[in-house]
């Protein structure tokens, strides 16, 4: 994770051990990111998606408790196989946007911001910018102090999409 001079941002990057056709496919596609999407040990339910600028992705996530949440993303840009740039929320099961279930503080709307690069090696790095939108200075500073979390559970949602690209690296 590292912090960049404009402000504070998450920023995660990996190398996936696959084309970047193949990830972008991952992201872009509800069958797959069902599979890799998410808490570790959560199952994801696809209730809708429309992949395009102004369209989303619409889902449920349970947890092995029982416990069922909603979240959404709203997407912004597409730049295909290069770049997704979205909204990450919780929602309800209409899709509304809605406060997260853990904290009044969590930011409404995460922007997140996904580029894919080739290697000469067949491989792609994969780097992910997220930062909170349109929050406020107590929202901003909450979010800020949750990186340590959102490091792992990103890290448990990649291992998932390393796990799962190399169980389908078609």
């Amino acid at each position: 994770m590292t912090i960049n001079a404009e402000g504070k941002d998450l920023v995660i990057t990996r190398v996936l051990q696959a084309p970047r056709e193949l990830v972008f496919k991952v992201w872009s596609e509800a069958e797959h990111l069902k599979h890799w999407w998410g808490p570790k040990g959560f199952e994801i339910h696809v209730k809708g998606m429309d992949f395009r600028p102004g369209g989303y992705f619409h889902y449920s996530m349970n947890a092995p408790d029982g416990t069922q949440m909603w979240g959404k993303f709203v997407y912004q840009e597409i730049h295909a196989p290069e770049k997704i740039v979205w909204h990450n929320c919780f929602s309800n099961e209409a899709g509304d946007i809605v406060r997260s279930p853990f904290s009044e503080l969590i930011p409404l709307a995460i922007r997140n911001e996904v580029i894919f690069t080739d290697n000469s090696d067949g491989t792609t790095n994969m780097t992910l910018r997220s930062q909170p939108f349109n929050a406020s200075d107590e929202e901003r500073s909450f979010f800020e102090g949750m990186f340590d979390s959102m490091q792992q559970g990103f890290g448990g949602t990649f291992d998932q999409l390393e796990q799962y690209l190399a169980e389908n690296d078609k």
